[in-house]
C-alpha cells in the first residue's frame, strides 16, 4: 500500500528511504546495537542499528530501530521476526520521535494486537488466534463493516482487504453530507472475514488514519 501510494505520488524515492526501510523494535534493556543487529540481520543487509537511551541516564528505553537497504527485507523482518519485538515500520525521521515512541508504547501493551504489521498467511483457516471469551461470543459473518474518518478510495481498499484470500466484493459507499468513509467487505467464508477483521481493525491507512472493522448480519448461521 506504501509503494502503491508513493508511486501514484511521484515521490517513491522520498518515502522509500523515509518510511519502508527502517523498522522499530522492542528490545530488552540489555541489548546492544549488536545484540540487535545480530538478531535481524538474517533478514537482510543492515545499513545501521540504533538504540534509543535515556538522555539523562544514558540507559537503554527497551527500543530501537534497524534499517535496512531494501523495503523488501524491512517487511520480511517485520513478518518474520519474533512477535515480542512488535516490530512495525518506522516514523520518518522528520516526525517527533518521542510523540512516536509514546504511541507506539501505548498501542502495544493493549492486550487486543494491533493490525499494523499485517503478517499475512496464505490460507487464514490454518492460521492459529488468540482466542479469548468476548472474541468468542462475538458475533460473526461473512460480511464487514469499514468506517474511516476519511473517505475511501474503491481500488485502494479493495487492494487492502484482497490480502486476505477469499474476498467476493468491496462496495464503498458514500455520504455526501460528510467526509467520512464507509465501505461493506464481504468474503467466501467466515474464517476469512474473521482474519480480515482480527488483522485490519485498527489498521492504520492511510497512516495516522485507524480503520473501524465490525462484522455485519448476513442472515447466515453465525454458530457454525
Amino acid at each position: 500500500v506504501f509503494i502503491a501510494q508513493s508511486r501514484a505520488s511521484g515521490s517513491h524515492r522520498d518515502l522509500e528511504d523515509e518510511e519502508l526501510t527502517r523498522i522499530f523494535v522492542m528490545i530488552p534493556k540489555s541489548y546492544t546495537e549488536e545484540d540487535l543487529r545480530e538478531k535481524f540481520k538474517m533478514y537482510g543487509d543492515i545499513e545501521y542499528c540504533s538504540i534509543i537511551k535515556n538522555k539523562t541516564t544514558g540507559e537503554s528505553k527497551g527500543l530501537g530501530y534497524v534499517r535496512y537497504l531494501k523495503p523488501s527485507q524491512a517487511a520480511r523482518a517485520i513478518e518474520e521476526c519474533d512477535r515480542s519485538f512488535r516490530a512495525i515500520l518506522a516514523e520518518p525521521k522528520n516526525k517527533s520521535s518521542e510523540s512516536f515512541e509514546h504511541d507506539y508504547y501505548s498501542n502495544n501493551t493493549r492486550q487486543e494486537p494491533r493490525g499494523n504489521t499485517l503478517p499475512f498467511c496464505v490460507q487464514p483457516e490454518f492460521c492459529s488466534f488468540e482466542k479469548n471469551e468476548s472474541r468468542i461470543q462475538e458475533s460473526v459473518s461473512k460480511r464487514l463493516s469499514v468506517v474511516s474518518r476519511l473517505p475511501f478510495i474503491q481500488e485502494q481498499l479493495f487492494a487492502l482487504f484482497d490480502l486476505v484470500p477469499g474476498l467476493e466484493y468491496c462496495d464503498v459507499q458514500r455520504d455526501p453530507y460528510t467526509n467520512s468513509g464507509y465501505a461493506v467487505i464481504q468474503y467466501s467464508t467466515a474464517a476469512s472475514a474473521i482474519y480480515a477483521k482480527y488483522k485490519l481493525h485498527g489498521f492504520e491507512y492511510p497512516p495516522g488514519n485507524r480503520l473501524t472493522v465490525i462484522f455485519l448480519e448476513d442472515g447466515s448461521d453465525s454458530s457454525e
